[in-house]
């Protein structure tokens, strides 16, 4: 509701418009999104788990996928339990400082997601093309400055501008026509002048999207090189194996941004923005643990192992 303070109003909560289209089959749409929601959960918890337990599973490559699983279980859990209230119950409405707070923490999840894909894109590029130096270049200290820039980079960027966008004046309308709160939509609603805060929030995707893009680029093309020069059919396809599921995770990724960014119609934007998320959102953290799993040996291994120990222990 919004409150009355001098001659206009301060809106104190906001309205997420979710799929208004499809709310005749909220009970439906619940149960398969819940469904989603904890398979994506319990699989990136399982890569957590399995990667801590086994000891073979304690290098670089290893561990940059720990990480970014955990980013993913943080990334949907921060905006589908929102989601699966409007399916379930109609809430459709979120206060102000949580809608502020849900934003912030999508945007630096999922710019720290983007930079952490670039992160194990070098990973196996220094794999693949530098193996004899792998192990001094991606020892524990070096691992642990990349992910720690991974997430102070998005952290630092986004706290200022977007302390600076919640203290904007919002006089409505209220109606945020996505499911979640997203810093664009917020900005739209503001009555003040965006302009400055629209050009810093595309600057900010473009720094991060490009950076990691063109790290990934630069990385998979000497991989490309690298790998074509191998002598023996079965050294290239190890190699090529390596970064297989890793493309696939890459091309989700990207492919649903496309979708959110590059529209030839504005009018029908916010819709298509919608279902892209929601394959951001849902779709892909559920993949990225099938993707990684059926498509590695050793964690096949390493699960099986962790499930037959939990069998003997009982």
């Amino acid at each position: 509701m919004p409150m009355e303070m001098g001659n206009g109003t301060t809106v104190q909560e906001f309205i997420l418009e979710g799929f208004p289209a499809s709310q005749h089959m909220g009970k439906v749409l619940f149960l398969v999104h819940l469904l989603a929601y904890l398979a994506s959960t319990v699989g990136n918890a399982i890569i957590v788990t399995i990667t801590c337990a086994d000891s073979r599973l304690h290098t670089p490559m290893y561990f940059f996928l720990s990480i970014f699983s955990f980013f993913e279980c943080c990334f949907t859990s921060t905006a589908i339990p929102k989601l699966l209230l409007i399916f379930l119950l109609g809430r459709q409405t979120v206060s102000f400082p949580a809608c502020f707070i849900q934003a912030f923490l999508i945007v630096f999840l999922g710019a720290t997601g983007f930079l952490l894909i670039a992160v194990m894109s070098l990973d196996r590029y220094v794999a693949i093309c530098k193996p004899l130096h792998y192990p001094i270049i991606m020892n524990l200290k070096n691992c642990f400055l990349l992910v720690t820039a991974c997430f102070t980079l998005p952290f630092t960027l986004i706290t200022g501008p977007l302390v600076k966008i919640s203290q904007l004046s919002f006089c409505g309308p209220n109606i945020i026509p996505h499911f979640f709160c997203d810093i664009g939509p917020l900005i739209h609603l503001s009555c003040s002048d965006t302009r400055s805060f629209e050009m810093l929030a595309f600057i900010f995707a473009v720094l991060i999207l490009l950076t990691s893009l063109i790290i990934t680029l630069i990385a998979y093309s000497n991989i490309a090189v690298t790998i074509v020069q191998l002598p023996s059919a079965k050294e290239k396809k190890k190699a090529f194996s390596t970064c297989s599921s890793h493309l696939i995770v890459l091309s989700l990724m990207y492919g649903s941004c496309v979708f959110i960014y590059v529209k030839p119609k504005q009018r029908n934007r916010l819709d298509s923005n919608r279902e892209a998320a929601l394959v951001n959102t849902v779709v892909t953290p559920l993949l990225n643990p099938v993707i990684y799993t059926l498509r590695n040996k050793q964690v096949h291994q390493a699960l099986r192992e962790t499930m037959c120990r939990t069998k003997i222990s009982r």
